[in-house]
């Protein structure tokens, strides 16, 4: 039987599962592929770990997912890209096998990681087609029937279209990673409900990374995917889903699955939403269901901008979600996004009181737009002017070609990302329920590497970590 090694290379705390990996060695060992996961994230010495076990395994393929090409703040900006270039070269120092990248990290700019690295294929979107990867590598099939391949042919790099396929329908066995340790040093496990996204704002990479297409799936396994979790003292949750309610079709059915069988009153589950459409009724649903909070993409306040950031819902649509969920006693995030082509000041300082208006457990600002290949944003690029010179861009503005590094957009009518953070602070006034991501201090909502979620949650707590440091702040 065929062996490939996959490898968890995301490092940070608090500690994340990667569900995709299991997604992908479920795949395999139904290919009959026998697929073991090396997770870098507990190793003491993650190099010397990986060497160890790639030396042990001899595997026909290695696979290396990459969560992120970055940490996405404006302010402190992170690329781990570096990192994931060094576990390439510690692959190749110790084995002759073919290696491949996947993972939602790839799939934003799956050329440019490519050539970033000494990686010899990859994989843009469902990482699930591996095997097939397998039978090419073999001659059993041509290169070009790879969905998703990366692939170098000489001095080039080709491309096949993503795959598109429905996802897993049955319950995963979730038993390819240590679960229990992810959870007691992570707060929660991570479940997909549904994979891909038919919306088009204009700064979101998930169509391009998941899919733009919306493929659920069904109820039923989710169900016995979270019954299972259970039964090993897993009962905090969080979707992993780009919107729970892109379909409240289906966000109603996976609630009434959960009622039906009695689960909603032993677990508890985080989730991501927009605030259309969401009524009333849904909300009930949801807390029946076990879930306790809910983070909002309102992005902002005004109708202009939602307009010119692709959002299909209005201010509001937000006020009425905000007040479903406080009348069923669900935590609520509003997340804003500041600094968008076409905001202003004014625009900004309304959607501050928006969202201060509409009394949110807490309310999450990210400061600028991190631009990615393929998206909206990205076309307002400059066409011929120096980058470092257009007003607007920010971060790495020189050789970032394929949008790799953290570059991002902030409205010149904000002024520099200092300038806009002292006239957000000053709009905020002191209100401790609005957290800014990524800068550093007690506002700080950016999860690479938070100590203070990780002495949280070593200490007991469990959840969505927007909540976990909004008791933290409360204590």
């Amino acid at each position: 039987m065929a062996l490939v090694a996959l490898v968890n290379a995301n490092m940070i705390r608090p500690a994340i599962a990667p569900l995709g990996l299991e997604f992908v060695a479920e795949a395999c060992r139904e290919a009959g592929v026998e697929a073991q996961v090396i997770d870098l994230c507990f190793a003491g010495t993650p190099d010397r770990y990986l060497s160890r076990r790639l030396a042990e395994l001899q595997p026909e393929l290695v696979g290396i997912s990459l969560r992120n090409t970055d940490n996405c703040y404006l302010l402190s900006s992170h690329s781990f890209i570096p990192d994931l270039r060094e576990t390439v070269a510690t692959v190749r120092s110790v084995t002759a096998a073919p290696v491949v990248l996947g993972g939602a990290g790839f799939s934003v700019a799956p050329t440019a990681v490519l050539r970033a690295t000494d990686a010899d294929y990859g994989i843009a979107g469902d990482g699930e087609v591996l095997p097939h990867l397998l039978e090419a590598l073999r001659g059993d099939r041509a290169m070009s029937q790879v969905p998703g391949l990366v692939w170098r042919d000489g001095d080039t790099v080709r491309a096949n279209d993503p795959a598109c396929n429905r996802v897993r329908s049955r319950p995963l066995r979730r038993d390819t990673i240590d679960l229990e340790r992810y959870f007691a040093e992570g707060g929660q496990v991570g479940i997909e409900t549904a994979r891909g996204c038919d919306r088009r704002c204009i700064y979101c990479a998930d169509p391009l990374a998941k899919g733009a297409v919306l493929r659920r799936r069904p109820a039923a396994a989710v169900a016995d995917e979270i019954g299972n979790l259970l039964e090993r003292g897993c009962d905090v949750y969080h979707t992993c889903d780009s919107e729970f309610n892109v379909s409240e079709e289906h966000a109603r059915a996976v609630c009434a699955e959960l009622i039906a069988r009695d689960l909603g009153e032993h677990i508890r589950w985080y989730t991501y939403m927009t605030p259309r459409p969401f009524s009333e009724e849904l909300a009930e649903l949801m807390r029946r269901a076990g879930c306790r909070g809910i983070d909002f993409g309102a992005d902002s306040g005004t109708d202009r901008m939602l307009r010119a950031l692709g959002r299909d819902f209005t201010p509001e649509h937000i006020v009425r979600a905000v007040a479903a969920c406080r009348a069923q006693g669900i935590a609520v995030m509003l997340d804003l996004l500041i600094g968008a082509p076409g905001e202003s000041r004014d625009s900004a300082r309304r959607t501050v009181e928006l969202a201060r208006e509409c009394d949110p457990s807490c309310i999450g600002i990210s400061l600028g737009v991190r631009v990615y290949p393929g998206t909206g944003v990205a076309r307002c690029l400059p066409a011929a002017a120096p980058l470092e010179s257009a007003d607007g861009w920010w971060g790495q503005t020189t050789d970032n070609k394929g949008l790799l590094e953290p570059l991002f957009y902030l409205s010149p009518e904000l002024g520099s990302p200092l300038e806009a953070t002292d006239f957000l602070e000053d709009a905020i006034a002191g209100d401790r329920r609005f957290f800014f991501g990524g800068s550093g201090d007690d506002a700080d909502y950016d999860y690479d590497d938070n100590q203070r979620l990780v002495d949280a949650i070593a200490a007991g707590a469990r959840g969505a970590y927007w909540d976990i440091l909004r008791g933290l702040r409360n204590a």
